[in-house]
């Protein structure tokens, strides 16, 4: 704009900022008193001001879709949740197949293919299965993202389906089908929520995706991987914005040297590692911020996560208190039409290249420790996982991670006993494994058990 108010002012430097905080301190020392350390090594800086000329990015987060979880045990009964969940506002439905006996017509009877973006998760491996959804979907005009992760598998159970040399060999058959399908929109799933569910920083979460990525890129064709990174979204509103768009900057980064120019699609739901079985109400607020950093930070898909969902089976009264957060968000406070919200904050634009540059340096590391599989079978990504999680952990213990309702503000009344459907803890199960699993646990889970014990005394 010409003949601007602000170009009669000339622009302050950031160290002439330093110099007069330094003064109004009054001795004390800037760096103890207003930098604020992260679990990622990031700095809060009490400011942020333009830096080295740089502008601030301008970008257009993309559409996203209010997504909700089906398992399917009877065909007729999750076609007529579906279908109603429609109705009531779910813009996407991702359906998970437990076995390959499946009656897609049965499934997705009356289903309006067009208007509904599918997700396809089987929980086993085979490609007869894909060809058998191709050949369902060859002549309807659906948008399908099919979620196959062999890496992710491997991680979460310690074992691969059958064997690593049939699990490559059934993957690359799969991916050259899904290839082929004009209605497949993504065919590989990177299953980084296991990380953070598991107690990984934001950093580790960033690398692991992308060395878990860049292994399929060195098995299959880079240019024809199309994938689709499955995020966890904790309660740090700003930091899980920016962590969302460092994602798509390292996807960039790393696609680029593979010739891929596919976009990554992004599906978020909100983490388990926060929520609670005390005070469980509280977790509709965790989730609501939650789904607020995925909007911002440019998710694709946004799933829901019931607030009851650690120890209740899945009710009508929680999937639509779920989805309805969401349409409230997207109907009522308008988060579909800023198209940008977080462009030209210099708190976000920081941020967000810091955590893109350290998580891109961690991931030099892996790749010249012999890549993810290989320090998944080391035990190095598991041990540095163990290692932040004891960290929060710890904090949590202490009382300096505050989860309200559980370890500060407790509602002394509260009785769980009698409503648990669900074991909300970690399941233990001895069986060999070729490597040690990733484990997902609640920070809660220890001093929820202890008051369980109590409840009757």
């Amino acid at each position: 704009m010409q003949n601007s108010l602000f170009s009669d002012f000339p622009g302050v430097p950031e160290k002439q900022w330093k110099q007069k905080i330094q003064v109004e301190l009054d001795g004390a020392d800037y760096n103890e008193t207003l930098l604020t350390r992260t679990p990622e090594d990031i700095n809060i800086k009490p400011f942020y001001c333009a830096t080295n000329g740089k502008e601030p990015q301008i970008s257009v987060n993309p559409k996203w879709n209010i997504c909700e979880k089906i398992y399917v045990t009877q065909e007729a009964g999750a076609n007529a949740k579906a279908l109603r969940n429609i109705q009531k506002g779910t813009g996407s439905l991702h359906f998970i197949l437990p076995d390959n006996t499946t009656d897609f017509s049965a499934l997705f009877k009356d289903f309006p293919f067009k208007s509904i973006k599918l997700h396809l998760e089987p929980q086993f491996l085979s490609a007869s299965y894909v060809r058998d959804i191709i050949a369902f979907f060859s002549d309807k005009e659906a948008k399908l993202h099919l979620h196959i992760d062999i890496i992710g598998h491997l991680a979460q159970t310690g074992n691969w389906y059958n064997s690593l040399k049939d699990d490559m060999k059934a993957f690359e058959e799969i991916h050259t089908l899904a290839s082929s399908c004009p209605q497949i929109i993504t065919n590989v799933a990177i299953n980084t929520s296991l990380y953070q569910n598991a107690g990984a920083n934001m950093v580790q979460q960033l690398a692991y995706a992308m060395a878990h990525a860049n292994e399929y890129l060195n098995i299959l064709d880079g240019k024809a991987f199309k994938p689709c990174f499955l995020t966890s979204v904790g309660s740090n509103y700003f930091f899980e914005i920016a962590k969302l768009k460092a994602l798509r900057l390292l996807w960039g980064t790393v696609a680029e040297a593979y010739n891929n120019h596919h976009e990554a699609h992004v599906y978020c739901i909100p983490t388990k590692r926060n929520k609670t079985l005390y005070d469980y109400n509280v977790n509709m607020l965790r989730t609501t911020t939650e789904y607020m950093s995925a909007i911002i930070g440019g998710s694709n898909t946004i799933c829901t996560l019931l607030y009851d969902a650690i120890y209740h089976k899945n009710n009508e009264f929680a999937g639509r208190i779920a989805r309805n957060q969401l349409l409230i968000l997207k109907h009522e406070s308008y988060f579909d039409k800023v198209r940008n919200p977080s462009d030209g904050s210099y708190y976000m634009e920081s941020i967000t290249d810091e955590m893109a540059e350290k998580a891109l340096t961690l991931f030099k590391q892996i790749e010249s420790g012999g890549g993810f599989l290989q320090q998944l079978k080391d035990h190095v990504i598991q041990k540095k996982i163990k290692e932040n999680a004891l960290k929060e952990q710890q904090a949590f213990d202490a009382g300096q991670k505050i989860l309200v309702g559980t370890n500060k503000y407790q509602n002394e009344e509260d009785q769980m006993q009698d409503q648990l459907e669900l074991y909300p803890f970690v399941k233990t199960e001895v069986r060999k494994t070729l490597i040690a699993p990733i484990i997902e646990q609640r920070i809660a889970e220890t001093s929820e058990q202890q008051r369980l014990k109590t409840e009757s005394k």
